[in-house]
């Protein structure tokens, strides 16, 4: 459920301070199950929603995540991802991350600024103290050069790539802020492909989420995702491995 929350919040044609001036989304709200699978079993874990709004001169994003109740007994999960985006050039503004995971509860915020192509981020990470309050554990400032997104704009940056313009084995890099660190995103493109789900089927631009600290060492799992090759663009299903079996994550309409 972790997992697939960061991939979810678990994402242009070159490197630019600029995501995609051009790129519109209409204001919508997606819904999504997360499912844990492993050998036979195959148990629904969690849900997450997906809003985006436009007020005009911003998106404003948000995720929210929570684990089923069964899943609470194991590792009991509520998350929520906000987030603003500028309207006019598609760059993060602000993202806040309120994670309630097991017994951890922390608060990230990275405010985003921006100087030419070098982009900032403040970061200040809160979690909660012995006594239950609330306290600022870490302050710290990220830069970037070239485009830069954090785990929730990431989610609209990934439905907007050109795709229909790239062959197979295509990759893009670019800068993710998480809040703590920064860390390059490459985005692989593995071709389109049919995906059967629901008695329905969906013909989808797959791609890879490979997140490495400078470009070699990996700092975590890769993330494939399945994007409808019409209008939309909606993600139908997400896909990551965990320890012990893999999450997944599908569509269920928005």
């Amino acid at each position: 459920m972790k997992r697939i929350t960061a991939a979810i919040a678990g994402l242009a044609l070159a490197i630019t301070p600029a995501i995609g001036a051009n790129v519109e989304f209409k204001n919508e709200s997606i819904n999504y199950k997360v499912m844990f699978k492993w050998g036979m079993v195959n148990k629904q874990a969690g849900h997450a929603t997906l809003s985006i709004r436009n007020n005009g001169s911003q998106y404003i994003t948000k995720l929210t995540a929570a684990s089923e109740s069964w899943a609470d007994h194991f590792y009991k999960v509520r998350d929520t991802l906000n987030g603003i985006i500028d309207y006019a050039k598609f760059r993060p503004i602000h993202y806040e991350r309120i994670a309630h995971e097991g017994s951890d509860h922390k608060h990230d915020t990275v405010n985003f600024s921006y100087v030419g192509a070098q982009v900032k981020g403040k970061c200040t990470r809160q979690k909660r103290d012995k006594k239950g309050n609330m306290v600022v554990d870490e302050k710290r400032e990220l830069g970037a050069m070239g485009t830069t997104v954090d785990m929730l704009t990431s989610f609209y940056y990934m439905r907007q790539l050109p795709y229909d313009t790239w062959k197979k084995g295509h990759v893009l890099t670019i800068n993710i802020f998480s809040g703590k660190r920064k860390e390059l995103l490459t985005i692989k493109y593995a071709g389109v492909e049919t995906i059967k789900y629901d008695k329905k089927k969906y013909q989808c631009h797959h791609i890879t989420f490979i997140f490495t600290s400078d470009g070699r060492t990996r700092t975590s799992e890769n993330m494939d995702a399945w994007i409808t090759t019409d209008a939309r663009r909606i993600p139908i299903k997400l896909e990551g491995k965990l320890p012990v079996g893999k999450v997944q994550c599908f569509y269920t309409g928005g």
